[in-house]
């Protein structure tokens, strides 16, 4: 494990909150975010580096130590189902909600519904809950073509405002839960670096708080 304390944060929307939030704390990347091509950018403060990876990558680079933290979203944890790493808090940032959504006019009590999603472990889980099967059809994105096309009878997926759905003839169904970005800590690293690790959450969770 490197001396310096790796933050593993998702490319996008994430990325995008995560960094003005880590200024208030006065960690500031050497190079533009938005110009530099590189995914380990370094910071002024010479024992933090920032790496910029896809979001499903955040707790798998955290859980295997090559993170001593990371900011992802809740859905990517809940897909994820590891227990590597500590989840100490929400950042409250890069709000959204995971949804069930399907045609407006489509019959939705189907017995063993089709449902399209990236998130087949959230998904099962869900239904599980109400002692129901469903068919899962991994799509990896353009997830309201599904139910248009008949590929699917359902889709599960994420909704900010909830234009797209409109937009595309469907509506929300169910709320499976609220989704924001995540704090999480390796936990050898929370070990080998409490006193720095502890600094920052600290320092961060004052942030939140005001």
């Amino acid at each position: 494990m490197s001396d310096k304390i790796t933050i593993a944060i998702s490319k996008g929307r994430i990325f995008d909150e995560s960094i003005p939030l880590l200024a208030k704390i006065n960690i500031i990347p050497k190079d533009d975010p938005k110009k530099t091509r590189r995914l380990i950018i370094e910071t002024n403060q010479s024992d933090i580096q920032i790496l910029v990876i896809r979001a499903t990558d955040v707790p798998t680079y955290v859980e295997r130590g090559a993170a001593a933290l990371g900011i992802a979203g809740k859905d990517v944890l809940l897909e994820y189902q590891g227990d590597g790493f500590y989840e100490p808090f929400d950042l409250g940032i890069a709000k959204c909600q995971m949804m069930l959504a399907g045609l407006k006019k489509a019959n939705q009590n189907s017995t063993n519904p089709r449902i399209a999603t990236k998130y087949a472990n959230i998904t099962r889980d869900y239904f599980a809950n109400f002692g129901q099967q469903v068919e899962i059809i991994k799509l990896y994105g353009s997830m309201e073509l599904a139910p248009i096309l008949g590929l699917a009878d359902q889709i599960v997926d994420l909704v900010d405002t909830g234009e797209t759905l409109k937009a595309n003839g469907l509506v929300p169904l169910k709320h499976i839960a609220d989704i924001s970005s995540r704090l999480i800590v390796n936990k050898a690293a929370m070990k080998m670096k409490n006193t720095t690790i502890k600094s920052f959450m600290e320092k961060l969770s004052e942030v939140i708080r005001d």
